[in-house]
């Protein structure tokens, strides 16, 4: 498995230079746009720069690999980062100042979770007290190390839920749809909760109560 972190630009929280480092042995950091400036106040330089520089207009190492875009383009910065982690065979992608600021923005990368998950990658975005990814045919385990609410949304037309079980409000046979929250708010019971999803993508945020 190779991973990839992708820096971008809104609020970080209280991310550890030697977190991200620890991805950095088994794949790459990508910088996306202003995602740089991240860069630089965790004193790290990533291996790649992604972005049409239109929030950052620093200096980059020749060390860093650029790929600049133009502004007039139809993927966001932080898309054009997931598309190139894929074709360098990332499969498990770590977002880091993909939630805060701009709503839009963050919509965005929740989309480009889905569209990660549609291409064979696990992907998922956190801060300080969210975590979020996206999955779809399967059984997922999530154990109980993280505290707090265990929501669960539809982002296709509908979620065909098999069972899940190991939670407060457990499913049987439930097929979700993405115009109803059911599954906001939900907690882990057990040591681990247990999904089996037999078509649709999930959406899955942990919040810190």
């Amino acid at each position: 498995m190779k991973y990839c972190v992708i820096l971008a630009g809104g609020d970080a929280g209280n991310i550890k230079t030697l977190a991200v480092e620890n991805f950095r042995k088994n794949g790459i950091i990508i910088a996306a746009d202003r995602g740089y400036k991240l860069a630089e106040e965790l004193g790290i330089i990533p291996d790649v720069f992604v972005g049409d520089f239109d929030s950052f207009d620093g200096d980059i190492p020749e060390s860093v690999e650029i790929h600049r875009s133009i502004p007039e383009k139809d993927d966001t910065d932080t898309m054009l980062a997931v598309k190139l982690a894929i074709e360098k065979g990332c499969t498990n992608i770590l977002l880091l100042g993909g939630m805060g600021g701009r709503f839009d923005h963050t919509f965005a990368n929740i989309q480009t979770l889905v569209y990660a998950c549609e291409n064979n990658c696990r992907m998922s975005m956190c801060d300080n007290g969210n975590f979020v990814t996206a999955f779809g045919k399967g059984v997922h385990n999530f154990t109980a190390s993280e505290s707090g609410y265990f929501s669960l949304f539809a982002v296709t037309d509908e979620l065909d839920i098999e069972y899940m079980r190991g939670t407060k409000y457990p499913l049987e046979n439930y097929v979700m749809k993405n115009s109803f929250p059911l599954g906001v708010s939900n907690e882990i019971t057990g040591e681990k909760a247990t999904i089996s999803i037999r078509s649709g993508k999930a959406l899955l945020i942990w919040s810190e109560k």
